[in-house]
């Protein structure tokens, strides 16, 4: 039986789709690091408190590739150049969603939209990142390789979750609630698509890796397609909302280690 838990499992099995899997995770979270390094970096003044969290938002991110490194060096693997169409963080800036590469590499501070536009797509793509990592929570969290890295990512992704709903609704109580809600509506529907797109492109890579059949590989594409559907018709949503967050002033410390890993 086609299941999300036997998927990943023949994936992680095998040390080739391992390698791509785990490289696909170690660059996007290495870049995502990277972008909120240089976001705290360029923090404008009336922002300033919120620079030592987005630098601990960066670091998080950086763990978390050195994780998923440490796992193909445990297996005794190197990472691979991952196929541009599998690259969801820069397919995302691509598509104008966040803040411009160009615009990061610069010195010129942000302006306090800049900062709004950063959180609203941030909270959008850790509503993504988190739920990924739950999923990989409930049926690989016991996995005597993978589970402590699982849990430890999972952990930290509610986290920068419930940042993202915090920080965004000092703002909308500081009256750019309806300048958020656009952003939020912009980024939500353009992330849906480009998830699909490389959702499509990695099964398309890991069924060559794997030697799937024809009928294994349409049904997982039409399970890919159908998840669009349910998000364009309305699973958006999820994405957009706002609420306090149980979690209160989540990054409000020092970035946590990754004993046994990085």
């Amino acid at each position: 039986m086609l299941s999300a838990k036997s998927l990943f499992t023949e994936i992680l099995d095998n040390d080739e789709s391992f390698r791509l899997f785990c490289s696909i995770a170690a660059s996007g979270e290495s870049q995502g690091g990277w972008e909120n390094a240089r976001i705290a970096a360029l923090v404008p003044e009336s922002q300033r408190a919120l620079a030592p969290k987005i630098t601990r938002h960066g670091a998080d991110e950086d763990k978390h590739g050195r994780i998923f490194n440490a796992l193909l060096k445990k297996r005794g693997l190197e990472p691979c150049e991952i196929p541009h169409e599998t690259d969801y963080t820069m397919l995302l800036e691509k598509h104008g969603i966040g803040l411009a590469h160009e615009q990061l590499k610069g010195d010129k501070p942000l302006s306090e939209q800049d900062i709004i536009t950063y959180l609203a797509h941030s909270r959008v793509t850790e509503q993504r990142a988190s739920e990924q990592m739950v999923m990989l929570r409930k049926y690989f969290g016991d996995h005597p390789d993978l589970g402590r890295a699982v849990k430890m990512i999972s952990n930290d992704e509610d986290n920068h979750l419930a940042y993202c709903h915090e920080e965004l609704l000092r703002f909308a109580y500081a009256g750019h609630g309806r300048d958020i809600q656009r952003i939020l509506h912009e980024c939500a529907h353009a992330e849906i698509r480009i998830y699909r797109d490389v959702s499509l492109a990695v099964m398309d890579h890991m069924g060559r890796i794997l030697g799937w059949p024809k009928a294994k590989a349409k049904t997982l594409a039409a399970g890919i397609h159908a998840v669009y559907a349910y998000e364009r018709a309305g699973g958006w949503r999820r994405m957009v909302s706002l609420k306090m967050p149980e979690r209160r002033d989540a990054l409000g410390g020092p970035a946590t280690s990754a004993p046994g890993f990085a």
